[in-house]
């Protein structure tokens, strides 16, 4: 892969790098990286693809629905502030 010299499609994504360019537009692979798969995310400092995923999506609907029971909750006591203080 250390080979590869613009114009020409980049050995890691596919996509085009034109002539000149001193990196992928794409993906970021140059030639200090070797046009290695790994520049792809280098210094993203990204967690493992499933890490949180399914526990964001139970938080979520726990909060959704907290956040409901209070909005109903209120709602009553005003109707029934509303009612008490009818003459």
């Amino acid at each position: 892969m250390e080979n590869f010299v613009p114009p020409g499609d980049c050995p890691v994504c596919g996509e085009h790098v034109e002539e000149g360019s001193a990196s992928c537009q794409s993906c970021g692979s140059c030639p200090q990286s070797g046009w290695s798969e790994d520049a792809v995310y280098d210094g993203l400092d990204l967690p493992a693809e499933s890490f949180g995923e399914s526990e964001n999506a139970v938080t979520k609907g726990k909060s959704t629905t907290k956040r409901l029971v209070l909005a109903i909750a209120l709602l009553i006591g005003v109707v029934i502030l509303f009612v008490l203080t009818k003459p």
